[in-house]
């Protein structure tokens, strides 16, 4: 064999030797390469569910940990685009992102633009009351008797539908629950995460939830219509969590421990 075949195979060996380190998924510097990141979009102006407190990096809220930890168990990292609301659908029709995660309430008409996820989190209006009430135990109890709501709310405009109710519309939730322990009202009723976060971020004593929900709603991860395996992969991570306790760890921080 001459040199010139000899340097021609030890070339293609080293060649191929490369070729092979390279299939590997190494990225040169002997470390595995990295998770594909999972684009997601969110209004972050939604407390409990998306906000960003004041000197803090990252973005907070029930949906932050809930899509990290459904990340981390699909395997793969999460970049997070704060975008308006109603620029969430256009953004996932347009591949901009992956899905979007924001408080995002389930309905025929957005289904026909996105795919959903299964449920997350069912929202509706609550009452809460204080804790030694027992005359009140369901909305049909709340005739002749008063009850505190946000102004402007949805609470508001459906509590005003019950026959018999004395209402005292005041600024913030805040204000309702003050006005309850004050006894100056019977009830308050607002959105439930408005008001178990109340309860749970202010360690609230004296007062109780209520379990039925005056009007009620699913919130869903949305996802590009065209991608059927991303709401498989999601929806196979949202079910894991659940059987393995996450995902009520994450709402008992939020919500305090389901009922």
């Amino acid at each position: 064999m001459n040199m010139k075949k000899i340097m021609s195979l030890v070339a293609a060996s080293a060649f191929a030797v490369f070729a092979l380190a390279g299939c590997g998924g190494d990225n040169g510097a002997g470390k595995a390469e990295a998770p594909k990141v999972l684009k997601v979009g969110s209004s972050i102006d939604f407390p409990p569910f998306e906000f960003q407190d004041e000197g803090q990096k990252e973005y907070q809220g029930f949906d932050m940990d809930l899509i990290r930890a459904i990340a981390k168990e699909m395997g793969r990292d999460v970049e997070i685009q704060n975008l308006g609301f109603d620029g969430l659908i256009p953004a996932l029709q347009g591949k901009s992102i992956d899905l979007a995660i924001s408080g995002m309430t389930i309905n025929d008409e957005r289904k026909a633009n996105v795919r959903f996820s299964e449920p997350y989190y069912q929202s509706g209006l609550t009452m809460v009351v204080r804790e030694d009430e027992t005359a009140i135990t369901r909305f049909a109890d709340l005739k002749g008797k008063k009850v505190a709501v946000q102004i402007g709310t949805t609470s508001a405009a459906e509590v005003k539908k019950i026959d018999g109710v004395e209402i005292t519309e005041l600024n913030t939730p805040a204000d309702c629950f003050m006005e309850l322990k004050a006894r100056g009202v019977d009830a308050v009723v607002n959105d439930r995460p408005v008001n178990d976060y109340f309860i749970t971020k202010n360690a609230a004593k004296g007062v109780k939830t209520l379990e039925e929900k005056l009007t009620a709603e699913d919130y869903g991860i949305a996802i590009n219509k065209d991608n059927e395996k991303l709401q498989n992969d999601v929806n196979a991570a949202l079910k894991k969590l659940k059987e393995n306790g996450e995902y009520d760890k994450i709402y008992a921080k939020w919500f305090g421990a389901k009922k």
